[in-house]
């Protein structure tokens, strides 16, 4: 199992590193189309769509993902776009994870596919435009969800106690989230101290939020921390309401495309709201 994590984790690398560091956004939107392809497919497989049928989930998302590459608009969605993005994802992740699985499980397939067509392509919107806007910037917003995320695995499980949220995700804690609140907060200062050394760092999530003010900072960079957790659990609502453990086994030793992207699926989008006001 751990080789193939890590055979998987350096091809994954060997693909979207080089594509994130291109100038041209172009090479990261392609890399982007697999994922979201991927991700679609599993989540029709999610909810109630066969093998055969969930294509029709990446066909749409990549049908729309095209139309505002062609035509442009993929770089420069208004500000309102991500506005109302914002919202939704904010008022889908507290129904449903208020609500739980069941409050899931009882909507029509067709409404969760729906749902899933539109956050999916949302996403690649947000991770192409985020791209666009500039590498330091989405690799702000990137390692913000890696950090969070591995300061909660490791505070969790040595100081872990309280669950976070046992019906849906039982190895969660509260002590994790307050470890991962903690790692984002010293990520944005020891980000903007190395900026002076460091120059092509300057154009970052967490500069642009430091310009409203520190205080804004620190409340920015903890709403989006609650966000991406809030993403990985909402991913594991979907699993628990299919009845799995994975959302597929595309990626040998870590399981599923959408497992992967759970944290990132609301946080991109949402990081463009607060980088846009």
């Amino acid at each position: 199992m751990l080789k193939q994590r890590i055979i998987t984790a350096l091809l994954l690398l060997a693909v979207f590193l080089p594509a994130l560091f291109h100038p041209d956004a172009h090479w990261l939107g392609l890399a982007g189309l697999f994922l979201v392809a991927a991700g679609s497919w599993e989540w029709g497989r999610l909810n109630n769509m066969g093998t055969v049928s969930a294509l029709l989930m990446p066909a749409m998302c990549l049908m729309l993902c095209a139309a505002a590459w062609f035509s442009g608009a993929a770089a420069l969605m208004p500000n309102a776009l991500w506005l109302l993005g914002g919202v939704f994802w904010i008022s889908l992740l507290f129904y449903f994870l208020k609500h739980g699985v069941d409050s899931w499980r009882i909507l029509p397939a067709i409404i969760r596919n729906l749902i899933g067509i539109g956050v999916l392509t949302m996403t690649w919107l947000a991770l192409y435009q985020a791209k666009s806007t500039g590498t330091s910037f989405l690799t702000s917003v990137l390692v913000l969800v890696w950090v969070a995320d591995i300061s909660a695995y490791f505070v969790g499980k040595q100081w872990g106690r309280h669950k976070l949220a046992p019906a849906i995700s039982p190895g969660k804690s509260r002590e994790g989230l307050l470890g991962g609140l903690l790692g984002v907060v010293v990520l944005s200062f020891a980000w903007l101290a190395l900026q002076t050394p460091f120059p092509a760092l300057s154009d970052s999530l967490f500069a642009r939020l430091n310009a409203h003010g520190v205080f804004f900072m620190i409340a920015g960079v903890i709403f989006l921390t609650l966000i991406s957790v809030a993403g990985d659990l909402f991913e594991s609502l979907l699993k628990r309401s299919a009845g799995v453990k994975d959302s597929s086994r595309l990626l040998p030793g870590h399981g599923g495309v959408l497992d992967r992207l759970d944290a990132l699926l609301p946080t991109l989008p949402i990081a463009m709201m607060l980088y846009l006001m």
